[in-house]
């Protein structure tokens, strides 16, 4: 069992390392830079929940997959403004707490992220057939009433299904990696309070004052 053993050990030794060191690994100035992490999270997942909310129904063809898509999107943004606020105001408390959610957060985007890439590509045909329609929602969709008299937006089409599929897997690939330096930073970040001296604990102004 050594060779489950061993890494686990350095794995534990490598935390432990990185808990006392509050500048290893940082591609940017801790705090600041998770708050600017935080921003283009929430911008981007805000931005492609709204997307997928609206035209989600020309991509996914089972009710109501698209919605959670989307919802889920919009979770991963509120996490992240609750995450901005919490850096903001350097909240021991709710540092905790986002450190909490996240992943939890990654987890569920991960298995969202297999879900669409996989429905993408079993509904490829159907979505060539909206392209070649003028953007048309797919019949029986449009039959179930889940158009809302909107249209495909038409650059999707020009790019080609191949060159969609691949922005698709990428951008799938790069929120979940953005979301795991996220948990990255906020944990350094909870790590940094902890290391102030001046904390008394939950009263007396200690973790509010951190």
């Amino acid at each position: 069992m050594w060779y489950v053993t061993y890494p686990f050990i350095f794995l534990l030794y490598c935390a432990n390392l990185l808990s006392r060191c509050d500048n290893c690994l940082l591609l940017l100035p801790l705090r600041a830079g998770a708050i600017a992490w935080a921003v283009i999270i929430a911008l981007y997942s805000i931005a492609g929940g709204i997307f997928l909310l609206k035209w989600g129904q020309y991509l996914y063809f089972f009710y109501p997959e698209w919605l959670i898509y989307g919802g889920i999107g919009m979770g991963v943004g509120a996490t992240a403004v609750i995450t901005i606020l919490a850096l903001s105001n350097r909240s021991y408390v709710w540092t905790r707490v986002t450190k909490f959610l996240w992943p939890f957060i990654i987890v569920i985007s991960a298995v969202r992220a297999i879900l669409m890439i996989v429905q993408l590509q079993r509904g490829k045909d159907k979505i060539q057939w909206e392209c070649d329609n003028g953007g048309q929602l797919w019949t029986e969709s449009a039959a179930a009433g889940y158009g809302a008299n909107s249209s495909f937006p038409g650059g999707f089409c020009t790019t080609g299904f191949s060159s969609l599929n691949a922005a698709f897997i990428v951008s799938l690939l790069v929120d979940l990696g953005f979301q795991m330096y996220m948990y990255f930073m906020v944990w350094r970040f909870q790590k940094r309070l902890e290391h102030y001296q001046n904390m008394k604990g939950p009263f007396y102004g200690g973790y509010y004052n951190a």
